[in-house]
């Protein structure tokens, strides 16, 4: 079942509102802290695990160049390491340091005490049901934007065509 072009159109513009309102908060929770927001986005998804800075760039959707920068900036912060890959020596690993853990779970815990601050008037099974509708709007969208980058046809007319 198709979803109506109204209904994504609504859905588009509802993404983007949460966007701004998401940018806001976090930028209102980051002032006088030394991590701005795109490097507390680094430093989530190094916290992952250690990664090629490769796929942590494609990852943020990011140049490599770009995310060089924010990865020079944490690393002189002391909150992550750079080494290089063994298995390909022209690559780089980037892992968090024991203060970049602690660093991130100061983040993650304060981000976590706004939101639920922000949303004491929901109940337990909004928040439960909100969170599982947006995890497969966001598994739909990843999904979705890596067929197209590979170049992979996403819907059943494409595959016709294509």
């Amino acid at each position: 079942m198709a979803v109506a072009p109204d209904t994504a159109a609504d859905l588009v513009y509802q993404i983007f509102d949460l966007q701004r309102a998401v940018r806001c908060i976090a930028a209102a929770g980051v002032r006088g802290q030394d991590t701005g927001v795109a490097l507390q986005g680094v430093l989530r998804f190094v916290g992952e695990g250690e990664s090629r800075a490769t796929k942590l760039a494609e990852r943020l959707g990011v140049s490599a160049p770009v995310l060089s920068r924010h990865i020079a900036d944490l690393e002189e912060q002391g909150l992550v390491v750079r080494r290089q890959d063994p298995e390909d020596g022209r690559a780089q690993l980037v892992a968090l340091t024991p203060a970049g853990k602690d660093k991130l779970r100061q983040i993650e815990e304060q981000r976590t005490a706004i939101l639920q601050d922000y949303l004491r008037d929901w109940s337990e099974a909004d928040a439960g049901n909100t969170a599982k509708t947006l995890h497969k709007l966001t598994e739909s969208l990843k999904k979705s934007a890596r067929a197209t980058a590979a170049g992979i046809p996403s819907t059943p007319e494409e595959q016709k065509h294509g």
